[in-house]
């Protein structure tokens, strides 16, 4: 049985509403997304800060769920970068990637959830 990734169902600066994993709609500032949940992305957890941005520690947890495609969201102004060592990480697991502000990276998101493809991301609703 195919296991999806959960829908992206609103975004607005600092709040994003997520349907498709904790038994329904989920509010939260940050999210990991992948195939079969989710959870509230906790920076702290990896030390992660804007600069040099999302590390290939941050991007794991989603492979470790069967992702085979990834969104890294940049936040809502492009602030968090996405580091170098990442791309190429994800690049060397011959992972598709897409990197965009974070509503473009939403809609991309959900185009591919939608389209049952084993998709997983990262998402900033602020800056």
């Amino acid at each position: 049985m195919d296991v999806k990734s959960p829908q992206i169902l609103s975004l607005a600066w600092g709040e994003m509403q997520v349907d498709g994993f904790e038994g329904g709609v989920v509010t939260g500032k940050d999210f990991k997304l992948f195939p079969g949940g989710g959870r509230q992305w906790d920076w702290t957890e990896t030390g992660m800060r804007h600069q040099p941005g999302i590390q290939p520690e941050d991007v794991q947890e989603l492979l470790d769920h069967g992702a085979t495609v990834v969104v890294l969201s940049r936040g809502m102004d492009l602030v968090l970068e996405v580091d170098s060592r990442t791309i190429d990480f994800l690049a060397a697991q011959s992972v598709e990637t897409h990197v965009a502000e974070t509503r473009a990276a939403a809609a991309r998101y959900n185009e591919l959830a939608a389209s049952d493809v084993a998709v997983g991301g990262l998402f900033h609703s602020t800056c």
